[in-house]
């Protein structure tokens, strides 16, 4: 049987939900972020993007490029509510989804064709997400969820695109090589040097050459050039994870560094878990060595959101995870088993004071940006900010 995936993202989700507050910002250059010195770019308009803005960008370089840009701190809550009213017309529409962040969805229509026609059911779905919450949305139908997602991306903004199947790797061909999900700016830096640019240019390479430079990952990276995906949509009930991970520009070996970077991730996680109103039972570190081997290492503890409980577990998995003297490409942290629940303290903390205290970071970080207070730590650390909601640059 055919495979129907659909892929669909909310366009400059933080922006449009901005817009809808507030319609005299239609138009015009938009960035949501922190508005301090140390602050970043969350979201930005696509008026914003045409003077080379993009999210993840410092603040600071973003308005230094476009000075007439209007900023927004942002409303992490209102971003919250909006993402849940498009989940729930999603849910009451079609029988199998994926949530992979706050503002993107994986569904899949397989079998559906025989009934209302995969095309006009995402098209619906399009507009009635459209229709009752006055927000862009735009979709990519394909066989696989990479080429959805690429489809989805081309159709940007605010625009819808089927890649029929047998048509996926003549759709592929032209792309950029970066554009595929997983070759991060270190691989697309090698596979320039090794003349490949473009996407048909991976599509000619023999495995066994991409093997040789990328070990497994030359094999998965041929497959998604080619238009091979068989990944499942993992059904959604609910977030069970939040995570954040960091690759770096050029390898690192700096191990104080490496548990400071880690403990910064760990402490906007943390921030967000109480957001959120949520607590985890379960930490992880992962580390990509520059040769692509991962080692990950995870442990269970009693559902909390407090910085100061994680911090010693982190450090913990650290150790155990690193293997020194070993160039590092890219750390992340993961909390996962979510579940409803207020500010978690120790069990011998003052609980009242703890509350106030951490409440009171979260607001002074929320309003100004996301380590405008922020431990003795980390204070130092200049790492990437992550879209709040998904854990990854947005």
């Amino acid at each position: 049987m055919k495979r129907y995936i659909v892929h669909i993202d909310l366009d400059s989700f933080f922006v449009s939900v901005e817009r809808l507050k507030d319609p005299s910002l239609r138009g015009k250059p938009v960035l949501i972020g922190g508005s301090g010195d140390r602050g970043v770019v969350a979201s930005c308009s696509y008026e914003a993007r045409k003077f080379g803005i993009h999210s993840a960008m410092p603040m600071r370089t973003a308005r230094r490029l476009c000075p007439d840009a209007i900023t927004l701190r942002g409303d992490y809550h209102a971003y919250s509510d909006a993402s849940a009213s498009v989940t729930s017309i999603i849910h009451s529409m079609v029988p199998l989804y994926e949530k992979t962040s706050i503002d993107e969805f994986y569904i899949d229509l397989t079998g559906m064709d025989q009934f209302f026609g995969c095309y006009k059911l995402a098209t619906e779905l399009r507009r009635q997400v459209i229709k009752q919450t006055g927000l862009p949305i735009s979709f990519g139908l394909a066989s696989n969820k990479t080429v959805a997602k690429l489809a989805t991306n081309q159709a940007k903004p605010n625009g819808q695109l089927f890649v029929e199947h047998g048509k996926e790797r003549e759709f592929l061909a032209p792309l950029p090589v970066g554009s595929i999900p997983m070759i991060g700016d270190k691989a697309c830096e090698t596979l320039r040097g090794m003349g490949i640019h473009r996407v048909k240019d991976l599509q000619e390479q023999k495995i066994e050459n991409l093997e040789r430079v990328f070990g497994k990952m030359g094999q998965m990276m041929w497959d998604k050039a080619n238009g091979i995906d068989h990944s499942e949509i993992v059904p959604h009930h609910g977030r069970k994870s939040i995570s954040s991970e960091n690759t770096f520009s050029q390898n690192v070996m700096d191990e104080p560094k490496l548990e400071e970077l880690l403990i910064s991730m760990t402490e906007q996680l943390a921030a967000k878990l109480r957001i959120e109103r949520k607590v985890a039972s379960c930490i992880a570190v992962k580390i990509r060595y520059s040769d692509f081997e991962t080692n990950t290492q995870q442990l269970s503890m009693p559902a909390t959101n407090s910085d100061h409980l994680l911090f010693p577990l982190i450090k913990k998995l650290f150790r155990k995870a690193y293997q020194q003297g070993r160039k590092i490409r890219l750390v992340g942290v993961r909390l996962s088993n979510l579940a409803e629940g207020p500010f978690q303290p120790g069990l011998f903390d003052d609980f009242e004071r703890s509350s106030k205290l951490y409440k009171a970071l979260d607001q002074l970080n929320v309003r100004y940006g996301s380590k405008t207070i922020s431990r003795a730590l980390t204070m130092g650390i200049s790492s990437r900010d992550f879209n709040p909601f998904n854990g990854k640059t947005g």
